[in-house]
């Protein structure tokens, strides 16, 4: 059973995305410029592998200049350490220039990371609880988008993404379902067929490319209608710092609609990255990712399965979520995703699908801008509770 965090989450969600709207009957030429808003954040949480966590976080909001047309800028800032010395240290933001003609968004993270390893490839007999191990290693991100808008609601610009990956240390031994060694077992990361010796010591990722986002939402954080397009090329290379040289593409569609009536939401995404070129295990796209980041675009991606328990260069995924309001400020949701990994796409096959979901509730506890306090159980390969502000999607 998984714990995630609550509080980690408010910092992770807060982050406030293209298309961030407005209530109904509000417009943008009515809606008076916010001021700038300081909000500290304590961050709590508890995972098996790394224990009781705890730290601080800031948020910083709000418009820059006077027009009311520009969207609210944010920034946020946050370090936490655990019981077993696992830290984050971390500044994401995302910024609209006035009159919203540009939009930057990014993040800088270093991170001391516990996980648990599993492999690569999608066949479950071979990515199973039996190969589970403990990873440790060091994380550093940067993560840049600069976008100029083109058109209504559309957005063309470059980002680049460097991942600095370093101090990996596979601890002996594998690990059973209560998270204790079993010493008699080589640390399956040591033996994975698919993870050469290059691989184990430090290296680097960097890689730039196009990004276009088409987004029509209402508001980003729990969006009732619209859709959101994202599409990204990044080639990553020596002419940049790499020492891998592959070419990662990603396309994000979401779609949120009204049925039945204006209290019943469905919210739909599809997610695909696919790789070409020499990627290292850290690079290869992976189903589960829970944990937030500019990866996925700050998504949830497939609650109730460990974050990347399956990962291969190929990776295709969808998910869908039905959001009823049920009364005062309490909503329920019931959510399913599925998705599937390989080598090559052609390895794709039915009986290969990995199925999650679950259900949740939901209390809107900011009605204007429609923030909600999140509650999941998802079911999946890692049953556990999630515990966010902000839809998943």
């Amino acid at each position: 059973m998984r714990f995630f965090p609550l509080l980690l989450g408010l910092l992770g969600c807060a982050t406030i995305g293209f298309g961030q709207g407005l209530p109904s009957g509000e417009t943008k030429a009515t809606k008076p410029p916010k001021r700038i808003t300081i909000l500290p954040v304590p961050v709590l949480f508890y995972q098996q592998e790394t224990g009781a966590g705890y730290g601080l976080g800031g948020l910083l909001s709000g418009r820059l200049g006077d027009d009311t047309l520009t969207r609210a800028s944010n920034a946020r800032v946050q370090f936490w350490t655990t019981q077993k010395s696992q830290s984050l240290l971390q500044f994401v933001h995302t910024i609209y220039s006035p009159g919203e003609k540009y939009y930057l968004n990014g993040e800088i993270s270093a991170y001391k990371n516990r996980l648990y390893y599993f492999g690569t490839g999608n066949n479950a007999p071979q990515v199973q609880t039996s190969n589970r191990s403990f990873l440790d290693f060091q994380l550093f991100i940067i993560n840049q988008r600069f976008q100029k808008s083109i058109a209504r609601n559309q957005f063309l610009g470059l980002q680049y993404r460097l991942s600095r990956v370093y101090n990996l240390n596979p601890e002996q031994g594998r690990v059973d379902d209560n998270g204790d060694a079993i010493q008699s077992q080589t640390n399956y990361f040591l033996q994975d067929p698919r993870v050469d010796q290059r691989q184990r010591g430090n290296f680097s990722l960097s890689g730039i490319g196009p990004v276009y986002t088409l987004d029509s939402r209402d508001v980003a954080l729990a969006a009732t209608k619209g859709n959101l397009l994202d599409l990204q090329v990044l080639f990553n290379g020596g002419f940049v710092g790499s020492d891998y040289n592959f070419v990662r593409y990603q396309i994000d569609a979401r779609h949120f609609q009204t049925i039945f009536n204006s209290k019943t939401v469905l919210a739909l995404q599809f997610l695909g990255q696919f790789h070409s070129g020499d990627v290292p295990w850290y690079g290869l796209a992976g189903i589960g990712a829970n944990l937030g980041g500019t990866l996925y675009d700050n998504a949830n991606v497939m609650r109730g399965i460990y974050e990347q328990r399956f990962r291969d260069r190929q990776l295709v995924s969808a998910q869908a979520e039905l959001r009823q309001h049920l009364f005062w400020r309490i909503d329920g949701a019931a959510f399913v995703g599925a998705g599937q990994v390989g080598y090559n796409l052609s390895d794709y096959t039915f009986n290969g699908i990995h199925a999650a979901g679950g259900f949740g509730a939901r209390f809107n506890f900011i009605r204007r801008d429609r923030v909600n306090l999140r509650f999941d159980y998802a079911f999946g390969t890692d049953p556990g509770f999630y515990f966010a502000i902000g839809e998943a999607f």
